[in-house]
């Protein structure tokens, strides 16, 4: 068994955060040099690449009232993004960060923007994965947005995201909380499997579940992330993801154990790439990894498990020193508006925090299964919350314990 990272070439063709919408990249690049007036009011974001289209900010420009210099910059990482945070704060006091940062689901490797000039006065808004967001009010990088509350299209989003957003100064969901972040596009973990070699077994997979069937013993690709491996088998059976004390879970063991000798390889990075050559017939992994690939290799496909799965969120945040202008506000409003929500959706290959639901028209074949939200499976997916330092221990130990035999 080869449990560990794939050493298979070019992992970074297909890298779940820093995938790249050739188009609307370069339309964003463009913007970020044009209309340069040194007397005009500036709005600085720092976004992931690859998440905004960039024929949206054209059209957030001529929806002002007034010239407004707008620079987009594109960065590679979100972990990129949350250093740049951590850069504009003092930083010379202790934190618990270090360790923190060991676990993170989705903190990914490639190519990164860390080595290049980082911007000295902080930005009006900041792209954050939702994982990120505890640890960023915790460590005071950031400033509440309670000014969203008042934006026309706060009421149109799910109760889901108000809640996800909403949180006390050490980061913990509370509804008494303030709002720290604004939520413009979402993906998760799904099941993506060669369809051939699945309907020569007779079925196709629908649910965690699938994975433990006969056929599979060494077909299977899964990330190397105890949150995520660990999580699909407490989802399995019918436990949360963000359970704490998994010793008290009597079956997790084994079947964790089960599950391993149906496992190739664990990695996070290159987990697809085993399936294209052939050597896996189904993987794990993240919607923004998976749907690229269902665009070049048609004997491919995915399928988001019924019972619920792990969502990922990518958030505008305003860092804690930038004093708040009335375009901030407007720029969050205006992703949010449904036609511009729609053409987020669409266009990165994501679904929308304003309605779990895309017109299937504006779709193509292989990605309505994971843009189409049913609602019941969107009910029982989960974020991943930050856990005690005592739990993550206790998922890292007995995934280690596992991938050992």
């Amino acid at each position: 068994m080869c449990n560990q990272e794939s050493k298979i070439p070019n992992p970074q063709s297909i890298d779940r955060r820093s995938f790249l919408l050739a188009a609307g990249a370069v339309a964003l690049s463009q913007i970020l040099v044009g209309c340069d007036t040194s007397n005009q009011t500036q709005l600085h974001i720092q976004l992931l690449k690859g998440s905004i289209p960039g024929q949206i900010v054209p059209q957030f420009r001529r929806s002002l009232q007034q010239q407004v210099q707008l620079n987009f910059a594109p960065v590679e990482q979100i972990e990129d993004l949350f250093k740049q945070l951590q850069a504009w704060e003092d930083t010379s006091k202790p934190t618990s960060k270090g360790f923190w940062n060991r676990f993170i689901p989705f903190m990914r490797s490639g190519s990164s923007s860390a080595s290049r000039s980082q911007p000295a006065v902080a930005s009006d808004l900041v792209t954050l994965g939702d994982y990120w967001l505890k640890a960023a009010i915790e460590q005071k990088l950031i400033q509440p947005l309670e000014e969203v509350k008042q934006l026309k299209h706060w009421s149109a989003l799910d109760q889901k995201w108000q809640q996800l957003v909403i949180r006390d100064d050490q980061g913990n969901l509370d509804p008494q909380g303030n709002v720290w972040a604004a939520p413009y596009r979402w993906g998760s973990t799904v099941i993506i499997y060669h369809r051939e070699k699945l309907q020569s077994l007779g079925w196709t997979p629908q649910d965690w579940s699938d994975l433990w069937r006969d056929g599979l013993q060494q077909r299977i690709s899964l990330l190397n992330q105890s949150r995520e491996v660990i999580g699909l088998v407490l989802k399995k059976l019918g436990k949360s993801y963000n359970t704490e004390n998994i010793q008290t879970i009597p079956d997790l063991e084994n079947e964790l154990r089960a599950l391993n000798k149906q496992v190739k390889l664990y990695s996070s990075q290159n987990y697809l790439e085993p399936l294209i050559i052939g050597d896996t017939w189904l993987a794990v992994g993240w919607s923004s990894d998976i749907i690229p690939v269902l665009s070049r290799y048609p004997q491919f496909a995915a399928v988001i498990p019924k019972s619920g799965t792990a969502i990922w969120a990518d958030l505008w945040v305003c860092p804690t020193k930038v004093k708040k202008e009335t375009f901030l506000s407007q720029w969050i409003d205006f992703c949010w508006q449904p036609d511009i929500a729609k053409q987020i959706s669409v266009i990165t290959r994501s679904n929308s925090p304003i309605s779990p639901h895309v017109d299937l028209s504006n779709l193509q074949e292989p990605f309505r299964s994971l843009l189409q939200s049913n609602r019941q499976v969107f009910e029982n997916s989960e974020f991943l919350s930050s856990l005690p330092p005592s739990a993550i221990q206790e998922y890292e130990s007995l995934f280690a314990k596992i991938k050992q035999g």
